[in-house]
């Protein structure tokens, strides 16, 4: 058994959905299970009819999902013959079900709708590329992964019931499993409750998906193809020289994920570690390329890893009565953002204030600073942006970070991080 994880930019065209086929027949001798993310921008398009929807601009949301419903359509018209009118039929459940959300009031918190909404770009995706393996001749069997992974109803950012997950995986997949039909396809990113209330599980969770089915599948490997060589040591698309890492550890890609790096998922590596599952990083667009081999093997002499993550806002908490930040005000602390799921991306203390760099998510934001008020003064910074180097040296710290406005560096043997203007 093998795990395939294809991203949003291998389904983002025609002739990308038929190079998905080539690299799928290349690897169908044995059980194959595919796990498949929205095409293209969809879930930024998605993201748009929820905000809209949740401001009761109900026409606008409308017009919004008209647009990314004419996109599949078109996908699907140049795409299929004789499996045509089965994906439309398909499709149009899934349209019609966000179309009568989007005629509603909301009555829930953003996050909800959220997920109600933006589920639907998985489920287009694998429902098109299904149906377009089978017309090609690759027998393959379309799951709804809602149907598998269950969690609890933190929406946006849901957490796994692996036990409940573990039984379904094992029945929906290994039943369907024959000599006819080796391979299943199913989507990333989403789940359920148990009142059968769709989940995501974080921006980028395909990733985590796969690792889920790889590890209560007991794969022999996970592959996520995605459009760069491998595992880079920084954003190409930012800095041209960023060379190609061949060989990582689980446990510096977990550096690399915590930091903010895009190419893979935090929660990715646990499941995969776990069962010593090796994870390979392809390139779809090239798949004769050896990518990046992420395993237990400790690292030595890696390159210095450039992370930047944009739009991070500085909160600062500041004691009311001027006394030393102690013990019980940072549990305080804390606690309220385990009670909010809030991940810091920084923490620094001083004498009387404790500085907290978070990702800019207006609500969580204000829910924090409301909260925090009670035991502290509150000032918010916006717009900033954090450095993280991971194996810097110094000739490469000068070189990023001299000419920024510097509003923290933080720094250890290791790694060192600079929240900047």
């Amino acid at each position: 058994m093998k795990v395939f994880k294809f991203g949003g930019a291998s389904v983002n065209s025609i002739e990308r959905v038929k190079n998905l086929a080539e690299i799928v027949a290349a690897n169908q001798s044995g059980p194959l299970v595919i796990i498949l993310s929205a095409m293209g921008k969809t879930t930024n398009a998605l993201e748009k009819v929820a905000g809209a929807f949740y401001a009761e601009e109900k026409e606008e949301a409308l017009q919004l999902f008209q647009v990314i419903k004419q996109q599949h359509l078109s996908t699907t018209k140049y795409l299929l013959v004789f499996r045509y009118n089965a994906c439309l039929a398909q499709l149009t459940d899934f349209f019609t079900e966000i179309e009568w959300l989007l005629h509603d009031k909301p009555v829930r918190n953003f996050d909800y709708y959220y997920d109600q909404i933006v589920c639907l770009g998985e489920l287009l995706s694998s429902c098109i590329v299904s149906h377009y393996l089978n017309e090609v001749g690759i027998t393959n069997q379309w799951i709804d992964v809602r149907d598998s992974i269950h969690t609890n109803n933190n929406f946006r950012d849901a957490d796994i019931d692996w036990l409940f997950t573990t039984e379904k995986i094992r029945t929906n997949v290994r039943n369907l499993i024959t000599e006819e039909n080796k391979i299943i396809i199913t989507q990333g990113y989403i789940g359920a409750t148990e009142d059968n209330e769709s989940t995501t599980l974080g921006r980028e969770g395909s990733d985590y998906s796969a690792a889920i089915f790889a590890n209560v599948l007991d794969a022999e490997s996970l592959s996520i193809w995605k459009d760069v060589d491998g595992v880079m040591n920084a954003d190409p698309k930012t800095y041209p020289d960023a060379v190609l890492i061949s060989d990582l550890s689980y446990t510096e890609v977990i550096e690399m994920a915590y930091y903010g790096a895009q190419v893979i998922h935090p929660k990715t590596i646990k499941p995969l570690q776990n069962k010593h599952i090796p994870l390979y990083v392809k390139c779809f667009l090239n798949k004769d390329l050896p990518g990046t081999i992420i395993h237990q093997k400790k690292n030595k002499n890696l390159p210095p890893i450039i992370v930047i993550k944009e739009n991070q806002v500085l909160i600062e908490l500041k004691t009311q009565d001027f006394s030393f930040v102690g013990e019980e005000p940072i549990i305080e602390l804390y606690q309220l953002l385990n009670k909010l799921h809030i991940k810091p991306n920084l923490i620094q203390t001083a004498a009387i204030s404790v500085f907290v760099c978070l990702d800019d998510k207006p609500e969580k934001i204000e829910q924090l600073a409301l909260a925090a008020g009670v035991l502290f003064d509150v000032q918010i910074e916006k717009g900033l942006s954090l450095l993280t180097i991971r194996h810097y040296n110094e000739d490469v710290l000068s070189t990023l970070s001299e000419s920024k406005d510097k509003v923290i560096q933080q720094q250890s043997t290791e790694t060192v991080q600079v929240l900047y203007r």
